[in-house]
């Protein structure tokens, strides 16, 4: 899978960003470090100016990749799905029995997340908190609607239907497809984060791990 990986430009909706970060250097420093100041200070504290102080460029070369702070959230989060459907769809795509597919892909969404050294100028551990911890601020705003209909939420719901279709390939009756697949990603998001910093109100810990959880949870619902 690494070695397909490595191949492979991780895509995102181009109406996100004015210019490809991927296409350059600079680009790619902007991604870079962006993720590494957002994960050390917050969304809410990091700034263009602050990314430009810690790459060494002025506030307004980022300006041209990215209209807003907003947008480059966005891109990050995009990035981060588009990652996890890639290992989804190379980890299962061998798969023939349906409910070990599923299996498999909930463990790939749900699992902690590990360094992948095909992508260098990208921190995916980092990238992982920031997801755990801001990403609901990249669409709790008034625009969301708006950027919904412009495909800017694509590769998050592209995902989110491919666990659907793998839950009803196994149980085609099954009224909630759609309902617990958003549940399987949005909800280990919120497990890991309850894990890390509310452990009385969360089951996962060490040995429980939310890939356990959401893999139980799924197979007892659409199987009963």
């Amino acid at each position: 899978m690494k070695n397909l990986l490595s191949t492979i430009k991780i895509s995102v909706p181009e109406k996100i960003f004015l210019k490809d970060p991927e296409s350059s250097d600079l680009g790619k420093r902007i991604i870079g470090n962006s993720i590494l100041l957002i994960d050390e200070i917050g969304f809410d504290n990091f700034t263009f100016k602050k990314l430009g102080a810690k790459i060494g460029s002025n506030e307004s070369s980022i300006y041209r990749y990215f209209e807003s702070k907003h947008k480059l959230l966005l891109y990050l989060t995009s990035w981060y799905w588009a990652w996890i459907e890639y290992q989804l769809v190379f980890s299962t795509s061998n798969l023939p029995n349906p409910t070990e597919k599923l299996l498999k892909a909930i463990e790939v969404v749900t699992r902690t997340i590990k360094e992948d050294n095909d992508f260098l100028h990208i921190n995916e551990v980092k990238l992982n908190q920031i997801i755990i911890n801001e990403y609901s601020k990249s669409y709790l705003t008034k625009e969301v609607d708006s950027e919904n209909k412009e495909g800017y939420f694509v590769v998050y719901k592209r995902l989110i239907t491919r666990l659907r279709d793998m839950i009803l390939a196994i149980n085609v009756d099954y009224k909630y497809a759609s309902s617990i697949s958003s549940t399987i990603v949005e909800g280990a998001l919120h497990q890991h984060f309850l894990k890390e910093h509310f452990t009385s109100i969360t089951d996962c810990n060490e040995t429980v791990t939310p890939t356990k959880f959401f893999q139980e949870l799924t197979i007892n619902a659409i199987k009963s």
